[in-house]
This record gives C-alpha cells, sequence and structure tokens, in this order.
C-alpha cells in the first residue's frame, strides 16, 4: 500500500508542478496557523475528550499545497495528517490525505497505523462540494477500506449550512448514512487595530447517532 501511495502522490504531484509551470509565475509560501476549539467534531463524530488544540504547517505554489494539520488534546488524543492538493482555477480541488494517530501506538510506517483517503472538492461562490474516498483497511484508526463521505455547503452572507453522508468508519453500523448536519457563523474581534481573532461556532446534529454538539472555537 505504501509504495501505492507513493506512486499517487508523484503523479499528483507531478502534474501539479506541470500545471503550475503552465501558468504564471507566482509565489510560493510557507504559512503555520492554530486553531483552538471546544471540542472536535469531524463529520459528525466525536474526537478526543474536550477542548483540542489544532497546528497546521504548509507551503503553497500556484494551486499546490502540502501541509501537515493536527489535533491535540489533554486527555493524550493526538492526530497528524500529511495532505497534497490542488486547486484549479475553475473550482475544482484534488488530493491526498494520510489520517495518522500517534496515540494509538503504529508506527507512521505501517499501513496499519495509517487511513489514505482521495479527497475531490468543488467551490463556487458560496456553494462547497466534497467527495472522499478511503484506500485502504486499517487495523488501528478503524478504516475499512472503500469507506464514502460526500458533503455539501453553502455560505450565506451571515451563516453557513453543510450536510454531509458517509459509511465505513462514518457511521455506527458501517452503512451509508446520513451523519452531519451543521448550522454556523462566525465573526471577528478586534483586540486592537493590529490583532484580531477570528470566532466561528456550529450546532451539529449526527442524525445516525442522535447526537447533537456545540463547537466553537477561535484561530490565532
Amino acid at each position: 500500500m505504501k509504495k501505492k501511495i507513493t506512486f499517487i502522490v508523484f503523479v499528483l504531484f507531478s502534474f501539479c508542478t506541470l500545471h503550475v509551470k503552465a501558468q504564471e509565475e507566482k509565489k510560493a509560501s510557507f504559512s503555520v496557523g492554530a486553531d483552538i476549539y471546544n471540542n472536535y467534531v469531524w463529520r459528525g463524530s466525536k474526537l478526543g475528550t474536550g477542548p483540542a488544540f489544532q497546528p497546521s504547517v504548509k507551503f503553497n505554489t500556484g494551486g499546490l499545497t502540502i501541509g501537515v494539520w493536527g489535533s491535540f488534546d489533554a486527555s493524550g488524543y493526538t492526530e497528524a495528517d500529511p495532505y497534497i492538493s490542488y486547486a484549479f482555477s475553475n473550482g475544482l480541488s484534488i488530493g491526498l490525505t494520510d489520517y495518522y494517530f500517534p496515540s494509538l501506538g503504529g508506527s507512521f510506517a505501517a499501513d496499519s497505523a495509517n487511513a489514505y483517503e482521495i479527497n475531490l472538492g468543488f467551490a463556487k461562490g458560496g456553494l462547497s462540494l466534497s467527495a472522499n474516498y478511503i484506500l485502504n483497511e486499517a487495523e488501528l484508526p478503524a478504516s475499512a477500506g472503500k469507506d464514502m463521505y460526500f458533503q455539501a455547503g453553502y455560505a450565506f452572507p451571515t451563516f453557513n449550512v453543510s450536510v454531509g453522508a458517509g459509511d465505513g468508519w462514518h457511521t455506527s453500523d458501517s452503512e451509508f448514512n446520513v451523519c452531519h448536519v451543521a448550522i454556523g457563523t462566525g465573526k471577528v474581534i478586534k483586540i486592537s487595530d493590529s490583532f484580531s481573532i477570528p470566532v466561528t461556532g456550529q450546532v451539529i446534529v449526527n442524525p445516525e447517532k442522535n447526537l447533537l454538539y456545540l463547537v466553537v472555537g477561535f484561530s490565532l
């Protein structure tokens, strides 16, 4: 599986590099970020316990992004997800994410500790669509292989809504079902003339598990 993933990354990276070179030259940049949330809820399921610190490091050039996103909390939950993606000028995007959970005890070199997912997306105006497909069965993160997740969202001027459905590790019985229905909003709190903090909040319902979450956080 590692060889297959390496090949996919190589093909994706090569294609994206050629596309970038074909475009106007754009400045490459590195960036870091961090979010803090009262809960970590992903596709309708709560991961970890309590407040989550979620840092990210990424490299951008043209539409190409290579980075690592993570989530950590005081209970010992740890997640570190390398990814590569490319966003086209027409709103389409393609990428590959490696979901890795160090707190589960597996080596990053072991396929049993990594769930690999192909990501497809489309964004136009306030509309966003995504389709995601897990490539492998991984014992530790409990991916079944061929797990699917689809989400549609729309951002209105003052709030946003989203609906998602999936199967495999997204639902309690592995059957395809709606597992994420959310409404959210955000605001920017001005601290000084040169510093402000973006704050977001969401009410999330998981109809498949009959659960309700309130997630509020801010970005640094």
